[in-house]
């Protein structure tokens, strides 16, 4: 089993930065994939960004050019950085791991962009 923990949110104003972190219980391989989700109220879970072996990047196209997915092989850990945040950025923000085809996911932290 594999926990995930998330940190890095609150509230942001609008065209502010916020970098999220997630760290796992263990190490995990390099070619297992992580990313990060995200839910707003009434919406369906999607995904934000992924990073894959070799360091191969994945963005949704809403975030493109404002957010940049990096990893720490060596601290077990996956970031986030999330510049010019907007209102529409606002929701719960879900790590993600793929291990040997299982899904795992940290809690959850609240992002909020608001005047």
């Amino acid at each position: 089993q594999v926990q995930l923990v998330e940190s890095g949110g609150g509230l942001v104003l609008p065209g502010g930065s916020l970098t999220l972190s997630c760290t796992a219980s263990r190490y995990i391989l390099s070619s297992s994939p992580m990313g990060w989700y995200r839910q707003a109220p009434g919406k369906q879970r999607e995904l934000v960004a992924q990073i894959r072996s070799g360091g191969t990047t994945n963005y949704a196209d809403s975030v493109k050019g404002r957010f940049t997915i990096s990893r720490d092989s060596a601290k077990n850990t996956v970031y986030l950085q999330m510049n010019s945040l907007k209102p529409e950025d606002t929701a719960v923000y879900y790590c993600n791991a793929q291990i040997v085809g299982d899904l795992y996911w940290g809690q959850g932290t609240q992002v909020t962009v608001s005047s």
